[in-house]
């Protein structure tokens, strides 16, 4: 394969740093962010010029078009962009904060649609591109307990599906990661948590039992990485593609019960086109 140019969001951990590894032990070129680039030094020290430490902060618009400027200006080309940067926030809906709610909809959303937009016309112009925009499995259904993480992941779906139909044609590919529970740091040190109302007591020891049950086998994150470099390299890539086991049998048994409810009530459905 030829050598790739990637441009990866969130690089100083988790998914984002182990693709970077994977990426430059190929002998790919890679522009790297993080909130403190301190963080890739030990990655410098052993790529070198291989690898361009930039600082970003996601939520900031001009500095994500400034970000993917330089990166493009110092290595010539983009061939991959990994929207990887995000944190989940957790809590009940009604006990977000207007300050939560808005803070993980700008970072998870936002961040991914900023950083999109500013790699789009290199791409356009070059006529290839591969965007990987990391969502989950709770892009695609719903838990208690991340219901404000569920909707950016959701929009950050929809969002992708409608641009992946819109640049197809100019030779740019899309691609949705969904994983699974792996052992990052997601529902640990990089999470928020808001402050429970003692009224959701039960229910959020119920939904603490849940996702313990989901993520009793989490994934290894190192796993990943062939299979990121498989998707990257792949003629015609999927739109989605699922990270683990498990995630697969949620979305059957999801979307069996949605269907299931839609034709139980298509009688009324049916009665409201007149």
């Amino acid at each position: 394969m030829a050598e790739k140019v990637w441009f990866i969001t969130g690089a100083s951990r988790g998914f984002g740093r182990e693709w970077a590894i994977a990426a430059l032990e190929r002998g790919d070129k890679v522009a790297a962010t993080a909130r403190d680039i301190s963080t890739l030094d030990d990655l410098v020290d052993k790529y070198g010029d291989l690898l361009l430490p930039l600082k970003l902060d996601v939520t900031d618009y001009d500095a994500d078009f400034a970000a993917v400027a330089e990166a493009h200006a110092h290595f010539g080309r983009l061939d991959v962009v990994v929207n990887n940067a995000g944190y989940g926030q957790f809590g009940f809906i009604e006990e977000l904060t207007q300050e939560e709610a808005r803070a993980q909809i700008e970072t998870n959303l936002f961040g991914a649609l900023w950083v999109t937009q500013a790699a789009l016309p290199f791409f356009r112009e070059q006529g290839s591109g591969h965007l990987l925009q990391v969502s989950s499995i709770g892009g695609i259904t719903a838990f208690q307990n991340i219901g404000i993480y569920n909707a950016s992941k959701w929009a950050l779906e929809g969002f992708s599906q409608s641009l992946a139909a819109e640049v197809g044609p100019f030779g740019v590919h899309v691609t949705l990661i969904e994983p699974g529970g792996f052992s990052t740091d997601w529902g640990g040190s990089s999470a928020l948590h808001s402050t429970e109302l003692p009224d959701y007591a039960d229910a959020h020891a119920a939904a603490a039992a849940s996702r313990a049950a989901r993520y009793s086998s989490p994934g290894n994150p190192s796993a990943t990485s062939d299979v990121i470099l498989a998707i990257v390299d792949a003629d015609e890539p999927p739109l989605r593609i699922f990270l683990g086991e498990t995630p697969l049998a949620t979305a059957k048994a999801d979307y069996a019960s949605r269907i299931a409810e839609w034709e139980k009530w298509q009688h009324l459905s049916s009665a409201a086109q007149g």
